[in-house]
């Protein structure tokens, strides 16, 4: 897990001794717990939102997070990214080609954002609710893949497995099963995350599929398709208001994804099933 903010002195988890009780019986237990501490990215200097982020891969969720926000347009316009320990925080610092950063400066954005908040930033309708662009053909994947893909990424989840209280993205590539995973306190982090780390290494956002665990809520929809990403799979529940973007862009949205079990809420195309492969 080691990355830059480790380097700074900043960890993913802390440990800790704590009353645990089964029924009567009681223990001291010795546990971890995940870490979430405030990350302000700030742009040309200036501060535009503070998040609270488990401090790990904050470059990656640095390109992620300005590329689905559509504060640039592709990876090469991060033209530098440095990452600060601060007393009770950190600081990204990143540097934007000048075009890009008057339109950011006139978004009016807030300087605050909870944990992984979707709305973070966003002062006005038009900048939460963004319809994002409708996405290519991407490709068709099956079932026993995605049962696969999910169980191979919860193996993946090192964070996970010590405090039990982080989200994961993962990537799903059709022949090599799980390629990336991402991990925070914050779903939309974590997506953030694993969308910069993905862009970094210049992957096809078509030639693969989205796994989240978590539900589905519109903002991981919005990151997805707009970078073209064209299949999202939940372990939870999608809202009304994603299932509704995932129908406008062309995405298909999977829901409930436990096991072998799923449910399909869009564009049903790219999923192939056991009858179907056998008819």
């Amino acid at each position: 897990m080691d990355d830059v903010a480790t380097e700074l002195g900043w960890t993913s988890y802390r440990t800790g001794t704590f009353d645990s009780w089964r029924g009567a019986v009681h223990t001291a237990k010795d546990d971890y717990v995940a870490e979430e501490v405030p990350v302000v990215l700030v742009y040309n200097t200036i501060p535009h939102v503070v998040m609270l982020t488990t401090p790990l891969n904050l470059e990656d969720f640095a390109l992620g997070f300005s590329i689905t926000e559509e504060i640039i347009a592709a990876p090469s316009e991060l033209q530098s990214v440095r990452v600060v320990q601060r007393s009770k925080g950190v600081e990204v610092r990143m540097s934007i080609p000048e075009h890009r950063f008057e339109k950011l400066h006139g978004k009016g954005k807030n300087m605050t954002g909870r944990t992984g908040c979707g709305l973070c930033g966003a002062s006005t309708l038009e900048q939460a609710i963004r319809h994002p662009r409708p996405v290519g053909q991407g490709v068709s994947l099956n079932a026993a893949l995605l049962s696969r893909g999910f169980a191979e990424m919860v193996e993946k989840q090192s964070l996970n497995k010590l405090t039990g209280a982080v989200h994961a993205a993962a990537w799903l590539h059709p022949e090599r099963g799980i390629v990336a995973v991402r991990e925070d306190v914050g779903r939309h982090n974590a997506l953030d995350k694993l969308i910069g780390s993905l862009a970094k290494a210049g992957s096809d956002f078509e030639n693969g599929w989205l796994l989240v665990t978590s539900r589905a809520s519109y903002e991981m929809v919005q990151k997805a398709a707009s970078v073209g990403i064209t299949v999202l799979v939940a372990i939870s529940a999608p809202t009304a208001l994603a299932i509704q973007l995932a129908e406008e862009c062309g995405l298909t949205l999977v829901g409930f994804a436990r096991n072998e079990n799923h449910v399909i809420y869009t564009h049903p195309h790219r999923l192939q099933h056991y009858q179907e492969s056998a008819a």
